[in-house]
């Protein structure tokens, strides 16, 4: 006999995505004094210090206690499963490398997938004192107020942000794309942080965004807050975002820096 489920009211996964971003964004604020490498993941430089780990359990005990049926993702500690076709996708810490040069611009991403679908999402930068929420289809917020992106404009006025991978070779490739690139827009922004790059793109602070080597934790509640504000988001050769790239633009400039990088092998390591 099959189960169904009530479908999630997507207000509530809104409030309780932003109610959870804002405590651990806290509690890792409170921790970034101080810090160290705990151990690394895919290469020396991919690394997690003990409040990534600290942050994340703390957002995987306040949304399963609020919601025991519900699955999880996290970027420390995997995947779980669930029974109610939601699944909350989270980055505890987005931007490690700045959070432990104690640097401000490092976020908690907590997003909410309705059958895959995001839906709901909160990211908290709490250095910046910034709170960011989304929910699909009804617009996003930064601390309250509705957030529109501005205008798009044309490709060589664009400021664009990136970032880069933590395998050599594929920095070396991301370089060379780059190279390519930057002749051809204003200028270049590199800051460390996927989710305050996406975030801070639906806030006018760029024009456009792109980068190779992400994950669902890194765009999914950023992407939805981005998306919500009028961005096109998506990936590779007009596909969807993937570990391959992640494109974010007005939609009038996306075309044209998605046809720049298309034939310089930005989805690829050479």
């Amino acid at each position: 006999m099959s189960t169904t489920h009530a479908a999630p009211d997507r207000e509530s996964l809104r409030d309780l995505a932003v109610s959870v971003a804002a405590e651990a964004g806290e509690l890792a604020a409170k921790g970034q004094a101080g810090i160290t490498v705990l151990d690394t993941k895919s290469s020396p430089t991919d690394v997690v210090t003990e409040m990534d780990r600290a942050t994340e359990e703390l957002v995987r005990a306040r949304l399963l206690a609020a919601r025991p049926d519900d699955a999880f993702l996290g970027e420390e500690g995997g995947g779980e499963g669930g029974t109610s076709g939601v699944r909350w996708v989270v980055d505890p810490i987005d931007g490690t490398v700045n959070y432990l040069y104690g640097r401000s611009d490092w976020a908690v991403s907590v997003a909410a997938e309705v059958d895959g679908v995001v839906v709901a999402a909160a990211v908290n930068v709490p250095r910046l004192g910034e709170s960011y929420e989304a929910v699909l289809g009804g617009g996003a917020r930064l601390n309250g107020r509705v957030l529109e992106a501005p205008p798009a404009v044309p490709l060589e006025q664009a400021l664009v942000a990136t970032g880069f991978g933590y395998f050599p070779e594929r920095r070396v490739q991301q370089a060379r794309v780059l190279l390519e690139v930057i002749p051809r827009i204003r200028d270049i922004r590199r800051g460390g942080s996927a989710a305050v790059d996406l975030t801070g793109l639906a806030a006018g602070r760029c024009n456009a965004y792109y980068e190779r080597g992400l994950h669902p934790w890194d765009w999914c509640a950023p992407g939805l807050v981005a998306s919500e504000a009028g961005l096109r988001l998506g990936g590779a050769r007009s596909g969807p975002p993937s570990n391959d790239l992640v494109i974010a633009a007005r939609p009038e400039l996306y075309g044209a820096l998605e046809a720049l990088l298309a034939p310089l092998g930005a989805d690829t390591d050479g």
